[in-house]
């Protein structure tokens, strides 16, 4: 049975091919609206004038990036639009080098509303060193910006795009249905904090695939509300691993279900697999998750259930987390884990995990090699086959 999230991926891919073979006719270079590539003019004017114009547009139209340097400021791109986008960028768009500029607003650029819009190629760089420092000093900072942000849109493709340096997650989806992520690199130091490389929550249909993650924090993080999702074929690493959660940070919230994530690979990643929450009550669920044809490479903690998140042990409640965890397959997943402990199920003591799953699973320690893994469980029920190492704790 083909899943949703595949349905959609294939909805998505043959709007793209539509808008590209219909070579639209209606093309607006923000050049010709008075953008300049020099990397010291604002641009935000002009880019915005252009995105009208396509937006306007009765006919399928491109909005174009071309070579160059364009310094942006915050921008909204909102629809709804009354035809196909193609906004393709061939350059680099920067953000300005002042981080309040930005970082007081909570994103830099933001597409609301929007429909049947394919974004191509080019480089997004938010010059993120600066913010990071101030948080590091303990100084007065602004909230900070998320690069890229999606709000209420649907059927939307983003392929062949490079973030850098973003002050928070590189790219977040809300509120959204039926996208598709195609060959995403998302960089930023491994210091660098909060900057997820995709973040997704109150979403359906979304579609990552093919990429390189190279983080501070987790390279995909699923948060409440999130559904049908398939993540494929991602190097992760360095960054916090491929996570749903955090959860039950509010006492009511939706649940995440039908996940799948599939021929990733994690390097030298603080995590691999994980799913965290606060030691909370909570309205929220965690159902039918399938880790699968994983390899890990040097990963601190491989596979990791976590209902007692609390990083840096501030503002932790003591408390039992109310997320219900089931139905979570662990399959072909091996390589190397830094440290002993390569399967940590540590569940809620009033919501224990049930229905989890390991099949054919063989992670060895990393160094020193002849000291053999272990798996620990609390609070954890489900079943082993195949050939398990570490040993199950179930």
């Amino acid at each position: 049975m083909v899943s949703k999230a595949v349905v959609n991926c294939f909805r998505i891919l043959f709007f793209a091919a539509t808008l590209q073979a219909s070579n639209a006719v209606s093309n607006y270079n923000v050049v010709d609206f008075g953008a300049h590539g020099d990397g010291k003019t604002d641009s935000t004017r002009p880019f915005l004038r252009a995105w009208l114009a396509a937006c306007r547009s009765r006919e399928p139209a491109s909005v174009e990036v071309p070579a160059g340097s364009f310094l942006v400021g915050t921008i909204v791109f909102n629809g709804p639009c009354k035809n196909e986008i193609l906004f393709q960028i061939d350059g680099t768009i920067v953000a300005p080098s002042d981080y309040w500029k930005v970082g007081k607003y909570g994103y830099w650029i933001l597409f609301s509303k929007v429909k049947l819009v394919t974004i191509s190629g080019g480089t997004i760089d938010a010059n993120g060193a600066n913010f990071w420092a101030c948080r590091e000093s303990g100084r007065v900072c602004p909230p900070g910006a998320r690069s890229i942000s999606f709000e209420r849109c649907n059927n939307v493709k983003v392929s062949n795009l490079t973030s850098m340096d973003s002050q928070l997650f590189h790219i977040s989806v809300y509120q959204s249905h039926d996208l598709a992520f195609e060959n995403i690199k998302a960089i930023a130091p491994n210091s660098s904090l909060n900057t997820d490389g995709i973040h997704m929550q109150s979403v359906t249909g979304i579609t990552v695939k093919g990429g390189t993650i190279m983080t501070g924090d987790d390279c995909i993080s699923m948060g409440p509300g999130t559904k049908n999702v398939r993540i494929e074929h991602i190097a992760c690493g360095p960054g916090h691993g491929i996570s749903v959660g955090s959860l039950a940070e509010q006492a009511n919230e939706d649940g995440v279900q039908n996940m799948t994530v599939t021929d990733a690979i994690f390097t030298g990643t603080q995590n691999g697999v994980r799913i965290k929450s606060w030691a909370r009550p909570c309205t929220g669920f965690v159902k039918n998750i399938v880790f699968r044809n994983v390899a890990m490479r040097n990963a601190q903690n491989p596979i990791i259930i976590d209902q007692n998140y609390c990083p840096d042990d501030h503002d932790c409640p003591h408390q039992n987390s109310g997320v219900k965890i089931s139905g979570v397959t662990y399959k072909n997943i091996k390589g190397t884990s830094a440290s002993d402990i390569a399967i940590n199920f540590n569940c809620s003591a009033s919501n224990p995990c049930v229905g989890l799953e390991l099949v054919d699973i063989d992670l060895t320690y990393l160094n020193p090699p002849n000291v053999e893994t272990n798996s620990t469980c609390n609070h954890a029920n489900g079943s082993s086959s195949g050939v398990v190492i570490p040993q199950s704790c179930f």
